[in-house]
C-alpha cells in the first residue's frame, strides 16, 4: 500500500494555495462558487425524505427506525427543499464534518439545507469524491462560523471562494473509475476483518459465559439450579437471590468533585475522563449518588441493554442510577462478578423484569433486581476461572487488536489515495 507504485504527470504548476501545493499543469484551479447556483424549490411533500450525512453523504431516511431518527419530522413537508438526483446538497450547520454531497436520489431535505445545481460542465460523481476527500472537509470548517463547534454555520460567501481542481471530463470520469475500483476492494478488505473482529469478540464472549456459568472442569457433577434461565449448575455453587447477597446504597456526593462516572452496555463503568467523546455536563454534581470499588452500578434506563458493571473507582454517577454493594466484602471477584451479570441470560432477565411504556424507555428498579437469583462458587474458584479467562481472553484481545491496526492502516490508506488522485499527485490516466 504505497503510492509510490503509481505513475506522475510530468509538469506541475503552483495551485496558489499551500494546503493544495502543486498541481498538473493542465488541471484547472477553479472557485466553488464558479460551478454551482443555489436552487431552492419547495411543495413536493410526497416525495421521500433524504438525509445529508457526514458518513455517506446524501441517503434516504429510514423514517421508521426509532433510534436513528432524533430530529422532529413535521406533519406538513410542503416546506421542505426538492432535491434531485445530480444536485449538491449540504447540510449547512454541519459542513465542517462533511455532511453534503452529490445527490443519488430524488427527494426531500430540510428548507435549513442548500442545494445547488452545477452551472459547469462536471462529472458529478468525480466532485462529490473530490469535494468529500478529507482535504476539502477541512476548508468547509474554515468557512463556518460560530460560537462553538457544535453549531457552527456555514458562510455562504466563504463557501464559495473554496478552490476545487478539475482535470477535463474524461480525466474526471477515469478518476472517479479508478477510485471506485480501488476504494471498493479496500472496503471489501476491511469488511473481512470486522467481520473476523466481530468473530473473535463472540468466542471471548463463550468463553467467559461458559467459565461463569459452569466453571472450569467439564467433568464436574452437576445439579439443577431451580431456575429455567440459568439450567444447569456445577452441583457444589451456591444459588441465592441477590437481596441476600447485596444492599442498595444511597450515598451522595457533598460537593460532587469526585471523579465522574459513566456506565453504559459496552464499556461497563468508567471515568467519564477516559471516554473520547462529547458527553453532556451539568454545572453541578452536588447530591450525585457515590460509588465505591466492588459496587454494581446500573444504569436503571438501559439495563435491559446491558448497561452496568463493577466499579474499580470511587466515583460519582446519576442520581438514578441503582448502586448496589455486596453484603460480604470478599465473596466477590469483582470482574467474575462483572461477567456474570453482563452474561445474555441475565441481560435478557433484565429485559424481561424492566418496565416501561415503549422498549427503549424500559426501567430496573431496585426491588426487581434485587429479587434476582444469582449462581457462583466460592471466592477462591472464582479467582482461578478470572484467571484462566484473563489468559485465554488476553490471547483474543491481542488478535482483535492486530485486526483493527489492520483496519486503521486500510483507511488511511484509502483517504490517502483519495486525496492525491483527485489534486493530482497520482496519475490516472
Amino acid at each position: 500500500m504505497n503510492l509510490a507504485v503509481y505513475p506522475k504527470h510530468n509538469s506541475f504548476k503552483p495551485s496558489g494555495f499551500d494546503w493544495i501545493g502543486d498541481v498538473p499543469v493542465h488541471w484547472d484551479v477553479e472557485k466553488i462558487g464558479s460551478m454551482l447556483t443555489a436552487v431552492s424549490e419547495k411543495n413536493h411533500p410526497d416525495l421521500p425524505l433524504l438525509s445529508i450525512t457526514r458518513e455517506q453523504g446524501v441517503i434516504e431516511r429510514d423514517v421508521d427506525d426509532q433510534e436513528s431518527n432524533h430530529n422532529f419530522i413535521p406533519d406538513d413537508l410542503s416546506g421542505y427543499k426538492l432535491l434531485r438526483k445530480g444536485q449538491f446538497g449540504m447540510n449547512k450547520m454541519k459542513a465542517w464534518q462533511g455532511s453534503y454531497g452529490v445527490s443519488a436520489h430524488t427527494g426531500i431535505v430540510s428548507p435549513a439545507y442548500f442545494i445547488f445545481d452545477f452551472v459547469r460542465e462536471v462529472d458529478p460523481h468525480f466532485f462529490n469524491i473530490a469535494i468529500r476527500s478529507k482535504l476539502y472537509v477541512s476548508y468547509f470548517g474554515s468557512a463556518s462560523d460560530g460560537v462553538r463547534v457544535g453549531q457552527w454555520d456555514l458562510n455562504p460567501a466563504r463557501m464559495r471562494q473554496i478552490p476545487i481542481l478539475l482535470p477535463q471530463l474524461p480525466e474526471q470520469r477515469a478518476i472517479a473509475s479508478f477510485l471506485d475500483d480501488k476504494c471498493a476492494k479496500i472496503d471489501e478488505a476491511v469488511r473481512i476483518k470486522e467481520e473476523q473482529i466481530k468473530l473473535l469478540r463472540e468466542r471471548r464472549q463463550i468463553l467467559i459465559q461458559q467459565a461463569v456459568t459452569r466453571g472450569l472442569n467439564p467433568d464436574a457433577p452437576m445439579k439443577d439450579s431451580g431456575i429455567d434461565w440459568i439450567d444447569q449448575i456445577p452441583a457444589h455453587w451456591e444459588v441465592r437471590r441477590c437481596k441476600y447477597l447485596f444492599r442498595e446504597v444511597n450515598e451522595r456526593s457533598e460537593e460532587g468533585t469526585e471523579e465522574l462516572l459513566s456506565v453504559s452496555h459496552t464499556t461497563g463503568v468508567t471515568a467519564r475522563s477516559d471516554k473520547n467523546v462529547y458527553m453532556f455536563m451539568a454545572e453541578d454534581y452536588t447530591g450525585s449518588k457515590l460509588c465505591r470499588p466492588g459496587d454494581i452500578v446500573i444504569n436503571t434506563m438501559w439495563a435491559w441493554m446491558g448497561a452496568l458493571g463493577v466499579s474499580d473507582f470511587t466515583g460519582i454517577v446519576s442520581p438514578s442510577y441503582g448502586v448496589y454493594r455486596p453484603l460480604r466484602k470478599d465473596a466477590f471477584n469483582r470482574r467474575f462478578l462483572e461477567w456474570l451479570m453482563r452474561t445474555t441470560p441475565f441481560i435478557e432477565q433484565y429485559n424481561k423484569i424492566s418496565t416501561g411504556l415503549h422498549s427503549s424507555r424500559l426501567r430496573l428498579y431496585p426491588h426487581m433486581f434485587l429479587r434476582l437469583p444469582m449462581a457462583f462458587p466460592i471466592r477462591g474458584e472464582q479467582d482461578e476461572i478470572v484467571m484462566h479467562v484473563e489468559e485465554k481472553a488476553g490471547k483474543i484481545e491481542q488478535a482483535i487488536s492486530i485486526k483493527e491496526s489492520q483496519i486503521t492502516t486500510l483507511k488511511e490508506y484509502k483517504t490517502t489515495l483519495i486525496n492525491a488522485a483527485v489534486t493530482g499527485k497520482i496519475k490516472v490516466i
